[in-house]
C-alpha cells in the first residue's frame, strides 16, 4: 500500500491517547500518599490495591474518584472522535474540540483533587458539551 494513501493520525486521535492516559495519572496521584510506607503503617498495598484505595480519604480518595470518572468519560469521547472522523467533520474543528476536551479534563482533575466541587461540576458539564459538539461536528 502506498504510504501517502494511509490515513493521517490526527490531533484528535492523539487526544484520544492523552485522554486514555489521564485516568492512570489520577491513579498515581491517588496512590502517592502510600508510596514509601510499609503496608502495616498504611502504605500502599499492591496485593489488594482496590481495598487500599477504598480506605483512602481526602486528596487520595478524590484522585481515585477522578480516575474512575476518567474511565467513565473515555468511551463517549473515543466514540465521538471516531464518529466525527467517519462523518467527515472538518478536521481543524474536530482537532480543536478534542484538545478542548482534554484540557477541560485536565482542569477537572485538578479541581477534583483540589476539592473544588462546584467548579469541578461546571467543568465536567463543559467537557460533556464539548464531547457532544465533537459527536455532531460531522453532522450534515
Amino acid at each position: 500500500m502506498n504510504p501517502s494513501a494511509l490515513p493521517e493520525f490526527t490531533i484528535a486521535y492523539w487526544c484520544v491517547l492523552v485522554a486514555a492516559l489521564l485516568p492512570f495519572l489520577c491513579g498515581l496521584l491517588a496512590k502517592r500518599s502510600g508510596v514509601g510506607k510499609r503496608r502495616a503503617d498504611g502504605g500502599y498495598d499492591n496485593h489488594n490495591p482496590r481495598a487500599w484505595l477504598a480506605r483512602q480519604e481526602g486528596e487520595s480518595a478524590r484522585a481515585n474518584a477522578a480516575q474512575a470518572n476518567g474511565f467513565e468519560a473515555l468511551p463517549f469521547f473515543i466514540g465521538a472522535v471516531i464518529i466525527a472522523h467517519q462523518l467527515g467533520a472538518p478536521q481543524s474543528r474536530l482537532d480543536w474540540l478534542a484538545v478542548a476536551f482534554v484540557a477541560l479534563r485536565v482542569v477537572y482533575i485538578g479541581l477534583y483533587v483540589g476539592d473544588k466541587a462546584t467548579a469541578r461540576s461546571l467543568v465536567w458539564g463543559l467537557a460533556l458539551a464539548v464531547n457532544i459538539a465533537i459527536l455532531f461536528s460531522g453532522y450534515r
